[in-house]
């Protein structure tokens, strides 16, 4: 990794060793910037508090190896990344106004798919972890993850019927609740469809009014109107002498008509006269039938009008138009055939959820069993890794339990307390020698006990997790002399089979080490670019040895250092 304008790192880089890194130095170095930028690298959250003062931004970019294919080149490759000769370049910067940007093998992500990488690359233990899992709710998500598929399936159908069931139960209780206000709404709904239908609309029938009463209103207007219009186009019997539209067109045919012959053009003419003549007798008929048929009755006038009355009540209170009304029709006897089935909904909805009670039930009782075997497994794990860290009559066990509720499932044979995990409360108990009863890790184990507790439990952990890197920031806090040479020789075993990266203050930690960093501050405070260095020979008994006695060049430091590496040496 290469740290930029990090916290008191000015600009550095850190080059992890293939198995087992130890990172060393003061207090107040810098070393937890190390934990911190590869954190930022896989999606964390970014602090404009961590950029050091007086720059605009801090930069952390990382090369993580990667093979074609792992889960972790899968998802990069699916988000645009390129891979570069097997390795995977991780970019993150963040402002010191708060704003953050990320890329992945050359392309600029989301910070949210950086966090996707996280669980296929690095699995970082630190001392808010090892707080973490002294809450119970926190040792029962352990328990579960280390249990892997055989908790995993069960819960995944116990967690799908808990939903159902809680979906179920709402929605009775709503039913049950609101029995009133839904009654109310039906009457509601059953008055307004029957006032409707008392009516029945057609559709269309409010326009169709509307062009009537227009009509009917102005009946003697438009009678004298089409009485005049016929008496020009077709003559009047009463006024014999006023020439009409039909003969002054028929006197201009027949002049025409005589010389049609000599002229196609004229001859054309007179056909289109002719055509004249007889859509004028067309107009004048329609216009005589029209007035013949105009219904001037002022009954017909007011029950149309009566209608439109009785049409508008309805539209004021249902709709803009009739073509509304129907509509809000359509949907109210819809939603009262709903209302109206609550009573039959109710019976169904009891019986589904006296259904998924008994299916939680069975699903309860599974996860617990699984639970129980696994419990036993991962206590008796953690016992011996405990053994190898300088507690060898330590026990570690699980208590599972289940809390009483008269309005829980039922299961193995009382009436148990549930929720979205199961019925189980887990705690992790400890009893640290022989003829000590368990108790909660909390309350039964001293300062360097529980580091060590803690560091068994986040070995095991290791053990099964599918991922190629594991970072411990300072869990072996609170422990020393040969306990704290045991954790050295487990980290060293465990860095075998995967890289291990350890942040340390302790000597007997840093010695096993395949390789040591230091992180060193210049004279200004900062960390720079030569801040952090690999120590090798000389160089590496000297910090073991200020780390030893807070001297670098006590001779019996400098001896015990020696001796200790000599000792890592043999063990490897």
């Amino acid at each position: 990794m290469r740290i930029r304008s990090l916290g008191v790192i000015d600009d550095a880089v850190v080059e992890l060793s293939p198995g087992f890194t130890a990172v060393t130095g003061e207090t107040g170095a810098g070393k937890t910037m190390v934990v911190t930028s590869l954190g930022l690298l896989l999606g964390g959250r970014a602090d404009p508090a961590l950029v050091r003062i007086g720059s605009p931004s801090a930069v952390v970019e990382g090369r993580i190896s990667v093979a074609p294919g792992d889960a972790a080149a899968v998802r990069a490759e699916e988000a645009g990344a390129e891979l570069d000769d097997g390795a995977l370049i991780i970019s993150r910067t963040v402002s010191a106004e708060g704003r953050s940007r990320a890329h992945l093998g050359g392309r600029s992500v989301p910070v949210g798919v950086l966090a996707e990488l996280a669980d296929d690359l690095v699995a970082v233990h630190g001392q808010t972890d090892q707080q973490g899992l002294l809450k119970p709710a926190r040792q029962r998500g352990a328990l579960d993850r280390y249990a892997g598929e055989a908790v995993a399936g069960p819960l995944a159908e116990y967690s799908a019927a808990y939903r159902r069931l809680r979906a179920v139960s709402a929605e009775l209780d709503e039913l049950t609740t609101r029995a009133r206000e839904r009654a109310q709404e039906a009457d509601l709904l059953r008055f307004g469809l029957a006032e409707i239908e008392a009516v029945e609309p057609r559709p269309g029938e409010d326009v169709e009014l509307a062009a009537e009463a227009e009509r009917l209103g102005h009946a003697e207007a438009l009678a004298s109107a089409a009485a005049l219009a016929h008496g020009a186009l077709a003559g009047n019997p009463e006024d014999p002498e006023v020439l009409d539209a039909t003969t002054l067109v028929a006197g201009a045919g027949r002049a025409l008509e005589a010389v049609r012959s000599h002229d196609p053009a004229l001859a054309a003419l007179a056909d289109r006269i002719g055509e004249l003549s007889i859509l004028l007798a067309d107009v004048a008929g329609e216009l005589a039938g029209y007035a013949d048929n105009l219904d001037a009755d002022p009954r017909r006038l007011a029950a149309v009008e009566e209608r439109r009355a009785a049409l508008t009540s309805l539209t004021r209170k249902y709709g803009t138009d009739v073509a509304a009304v129907l509509a809000w029709a359509e949907e109210s006897a819809a939603r009262l055939t709903e209302l109206d089935g609550d009573d039959d909904r109710i019976g169904e909805l009891t019986e589904e959820r006296d259904a998924l009670r008994a299916e939680l039930s069975g699903l309860a009782q599974a996860l617990t069993d699984a639970r129980t075997e696994a419990a036993a497994r991962f206590a008796d794990a953690v016992t011996a890794e405990l053994a190898s860290l300088a507690m060898p009559h330590a026990r570690v066990s699980f208590a599972i339990r289940q809390t009483e509720d008269p309005g829980g499932v039922e299961v193995g044979g009382r009436t148990v307390a549930y929720g979205p995990h199961g019925v189980d409360e887990v705690e992790l108990l400890l009893a640290p020698h022989p003829g000590a009863p368990p108790r909660p890790i909390a309350k039964g184990a001293s300062g360097g006990e529980l580091s060590r507790v803690m560091l068994a439990v986040e070995v095991v952990f290791a053990g099964t997790d599918p991922v190629p890197t594991y970072l411990f920031d300072e869990v072996d806090a609170g422990v020393g002399g040969k306990a704290a040479v045991e954790i050295g020789r487990r980290l060293a075993k465990l860095a075998k089979s995967a890289q291990v990266v350890v942040v340390t203050h302790l000597p007997q930690v840093a010695a096993f080490a395949d390789r040591q960093l230091l992180v060193e501050k210049t004279s200004d405070g900062s960390v720079t670019r030569s801040g952090v260095t690999v120590l090798e020979g000389e160089d590496r008994v000297r910090e073991l040895s200020r780390m030893l006695a807070g001297q670098e060049d006590s001779e019996t430091a400098r001896a015990h250092a020696e001796e200790l590496l000599a000792t890592a040496r043999a063990d490897g």
